[in-house]
């Protein structure tokens, strides 16, 4: 197939392009740096250049391409993984996934193309027993970076699943760990555990769906080859609450134990959404993508061989 990648430079976006080129995918990348696109040339992608914020350019970088699939990975993540940096870069993050991600779709839309993906957040389901599936809804009234961010979600969500004459398949990934994320050893998060400035908050009860960056990309080819319309949730097969994983992350790291702190001084130093995080959060189930999508998520690297990888 004839593929249309815009968000190809990502975490997730330069897996991403070599899981398409060893399927044989013709692969068109979007970018809007002539540097970039030189080395997406390198690649074997053929480069489109163009501002996501730009509707006119994308329409035609879009039409040109006259792709079978879009898939967009439109983000702008910090490098670093603070409520400072995050609420830096919300503005721009949550512009360019509404307004550049609208103007992406339209462009499909115009140009007649058959499925659309794109990226969304599957961590975020309303509290409840179990693992959350893609019947959860996402919780709009959870602390208020979650909440808000959770709205969004659901708006690019509706407007996908809600265009005419276009296969939609929102992709909601777990936390992506691996090279270029915050969770791998060269990663912001991991320099937190080191300086022990990344905490078990309460009990520790928060439970995190994880993915390893490279089974995103190996997923998202999957639902672009033959997956259905609708919603997925994408993740490895064991979510874990804080007090398993972050321990085990330490040690894997050769760093000190985290420190454990209260919900009330949670609160006080880093704010509502890091106690959401540290004993709110729900796990989520990778059972639709498994029977669909076939689906075959690795264990989390830090937990191999570990205590807690043997009692789950």
């Amino acid at each position: 197939m004839r593929i249309f990648v815009a968000g190809a430079t990502g975490a997730i976006g330069r897996p991403l392009l070599a899981q398409l080129l060893a399927k044989g995918h013709q692969v068109v990348a979007l970018t809007r740096s002539p540097e970039k696109a030189k080395a997406l040339v390198q690649q074997g992608v053929e480069p489109a250049i163009a501002d996501v914020f730009d509707p006119d350019a994308v329409k035609a970088a879009v039409s040109h391409a006259q792709p079978d699939v879009v898939i967009e990975q439109l983000t702008a993540l910090p490098k670093t993984y603070t409520r400072e940096s995050m609420s830096a870069a919300a503005a721009l993050n949550t512009r360019i996934r509404l307004e550049g991600g609208a103007n992406v779709l339209a462009a499909a839309q115009a140009a007649g193309v058959q499925r659309y993906l794109r990226q969304s957040i599957g961590f975020w389901a309303i509290s409840g027993t179990g693992l959350a599936d893609e019947e959860t809804p996402l919780s709009l009234d959870a602390s208020p970076a979650v909440a808000a961010d959770a709205k969004i979600v659901t708006e690019i969500e509706r407007r996908l699943l809600t265009t005419p004459n276009l296969e939609g398949i929102a992709l909601r990934y777990g936390f992506f760990y691996g090279p270029g994320t915050w969770f791998h050893p060269d990663g912001d998060v991991a320099n937190q555990v080191h300086q022990q400035q990344f905490p078990i908050v309460g009990n520790g009860e928060g439970v995190w769906s994880w993915l390893h960056i490279e089974d995103a990309a190996i997923a998202t080819v999957a639902a672009a080859e033959r997956g259905n319309s609708g919603i997925y949730l994408i993740a490895d097969d064991h979510p874990l609450a804080v007090r398993d994983w972050l321990p085990a992350f330490a040690r894997w790291l050769d760093a000190p134990p985290p420190p454990q702190v209260s919900v009330a001084e949670a609160l006080q130093y880093a704010g509502a959404d890091a106690v959401y995080y540290g004993t709110q959060m729900r796990g989520m189930s990778n059972a639709k993508a498994k029977r669909e999508l076939n689906f075959q998520p690795r264990s989390l690297e830090w937990l191999i061989g570990s205590a807690v990888a043997h009692t789950r």
